[in-house]
């Protein structure tokens, strides 16, 4: 008699287990079940300049700041937020390149004299670009851009260029920045668009600027100690031909 109330038992459990499962497996599709997070199950990829869609019903998406876009999903920033670009510079991101669109971006990169900050307040980018510059750069570059960094001091690491001694601008600096060059790596996902131009505009005034402006103010001196020496030269055969 026990045994087969545990027959019973059994069947019915795997009777009813299989009832469950063939119910899960099918059912009216008119009526899915219940789904928590959908955002986990549907992920949709929006294009912010195309009108958004409702990932899960066919019925327009009517939430007013879409609809006030003309669908569009590329939304201002809530008023007391912080943006992510707040600088407002629009920056070719670190895309990949072959070596000669490299080489050719890097070469026209030199011409850029000037960054896009605003003047009015270059005192406080210089300030800020020390600061990122000290955190992030001074590890290889040293804090006096010699190239004389605590990992190179330590022999750990070498090759690392005075900044003095290269011909830079401020245009190459933040083109290095962002895109990389030979064992430096690109820092554009360290440091936004706008921190990349204050830590070019701190290394070009501090370690580069001095030094051009040094050598620009010796080349008068030298040209004028030559033209010197010329007249000197000059006037020397004069009197001498003068005395023949």
């Amino acid at each position: 008699m026990l045994k087969m109330k545990n027959s019973i038992l059994k069947i019915t459990a795997i009777f009813g287990l299989t009832t469950v499962l063939l119910n899960s497996c099918g059912g009216p599709k008119d009526n899915p079940p219940l789904v928590y997070f959908p955002d986990m199950y549907f992920p949709v990829a929006y294009d912010p300049l195309m009108k958004a869609k409702d990932a899960y019903s066919d019925h327009e998406n009517e939430i007013p700041a879409f609809v006030a876009r003309n669908g569009a999903t590329g939304l201002s920033p809530v008023q007391g937020t912080v943006p992510q670009n707040y600088d407002g510079i629009v920056s070719e991101e670190s895309l990949p390149k072959n070596i000669d669109e490299y080489n050719a971006g890097y070469e026209a990169s030199k011409a850029m004299t000037a960054s896009p900050l605003k003047a009015e307040n270059l005192e406080k980018d210089l300030a800020r670009g020390k600061s990122l510059y000290d955190k992030t750069c001074s590890a290889c570059h040293g804090t006096g851009g010699d190239g004389q960094g605590p990992i190179v001091l330590s022999g750990a690491y070498s090759g690392v260029p005075k900044y003095a001694d290269r011909e830079i601008t401020i245009g190459s600096i933040h083109y290095v920045l962002t895109n990389g060059r030979n064992a430096m790596g690109s820092y554009a996902g360290q440091l936004t668009v706008g921190d990349r131009w204050r830590v070019a505009l701190y290394v070009y005034n501090t370690f580069k600027a001095p030094s051009a402006a040094t050598a620009a103010a010796a080349t008068p001196a030298t040209d004028a100690a030559a033209t010197t020496e010329k007249t000197s030269n000059a006037s020397a055969t004069e009197a001498k031909t003068n005395a023949k």
